[in-house]
């Protein structure tokens, strides 16, 4: 069966995923290294990082405009939203995990675990309990492009923030802990390794936890290995697929471990996030590049489900 261009169908069932008449567009060039992808609903706007750039920039989804949303940036990396919606970001400058508040204030949620400085906290998601989980290697720390060049104080490792704000170390065992994200009925964490940064040997796969109760993790077997470059970033659509990045462009995964498919992307994909008013868009950020592309699919959100067109409406006056 011949299949739309761009699309590399591994599995049949990748075909109900993609969009035949939907073609990958690439929506602004011009970054060093865009990272972090996050979608506001509300405004329907998307933020990313550029790093080296130390800037965060945002493309309004609604006229295509793109603009700097913050320079400096403490050189921050992965983002998401919180409960209430505010932003939730990744800082290799300050070597913190920062949120942003309704009234523009950034407070400091962590950067310190026992006495000692996080490394460069690299990408983070939120659990619906209000509970924050992030990952900390070393690359903000590892030189000056991406950060600044410092000692670390301990290792790499991955940690939850917790609603009542204690910070527990939950995994300890990784090599350069990166990308991360909850399956939809949050029992699965799910967290890429790309130690083969550093080590030609090293880990490059994403590994799955058992999410157990009080912000404990158990298992964390290998759930998937890349072909092509490193496993950076990634996110779950609402079945549970995981579409994450890789120097070839978005690799989708069912929930099997078995590879669906592939959207192929001209340049090595970081990270991606789902935005649109279906939250059936997926957000690529690529290099030097933001791109997207429409799926038959949607995208799992700890603020909720999406909505439908239909259910958009014009405020009452």
């Amino acid at each position: 069966m011949q299949y739309p261009d761009g699309y590399i169908v591994d599995d049949v069932r990748f075909t109900s995923l993609i969009l035949p008449n939907a073609q990958l567009e690439r929506l602004w060039s011009g970054g060093r290294w865009c990272e972090g992808p996050v979608y506001d609903p509300a405004g329907r706007y998307l933020l990313w990082s550029d790093i080296p750039n130390d800037r965060t920039l945002r493309y309004d989804e609604c006229d295509g405009h793109v603009a700097v949303f913050r320079q400096p940036a403490a050189f921050g990396n992965g983002q998401t939203r919180d409960r209430e919606g505010r932003l939730i970001t990744c800082e290799h400058g300050s070597r913190s995990v920062t949120r942003t508040e309704h009234n523009g204030r950034i407070t400091t949620l962590a950067d310190r675990f026992e006495g000692h400085r996080l490394n460069s906290p690299n990408d983070v998601t939120v659990k619906s309990d209000g509970s924050i989980w992030f990952t900390d290697p070393s690359y903000g720390i590892d030189g000056d492009y991406e950060g600044g060049l410092r000692d670390a104080e301990m290792g790499c490792h991955v940690y939850c923030l917790t609603p009542e704000h204690r910070l527990v170390r939950v995994a300890d065992d990784f090599e350069k802990p990166n990308g991360l994200a909850f399956s939809p009925d949050e029992a699965w964490l799910y967290v890429s390794d790309t130690g083969a940064t550093h080590r030609d040997d090293g880990p490059r796969h994403i590994r799955r936890f058992r999410v157990e109760s009080n912000h404990r993790l158990s298992g964390g077997e290998v759930f998937a290995v890349s072909s092509n470059g490193l496993f950076d970033g990634f996110r779950l659509d609402l079945a549970g697929n995981l579409w994450t990045s890789a120097s070839d462009g978005v690799h989708c995964y069912a929930p099997d471990g078995t590879r669906l498919g592939r959207i192929v992307v001209p340049e090595t994909v970081a990270n991606v996030c789902f935005g649109g008013i279906s939250r059936n868009r997926l957000y690529i950020c690529a290099t030097t590049s933001l791109y997207a592309l429409h799926l038959n699919t949607r995208g799992h959100d700890v603020l909720g489900e999406p909505v439908g067109p239909s259910e958009i409406r014009a405020p009452e006056r």
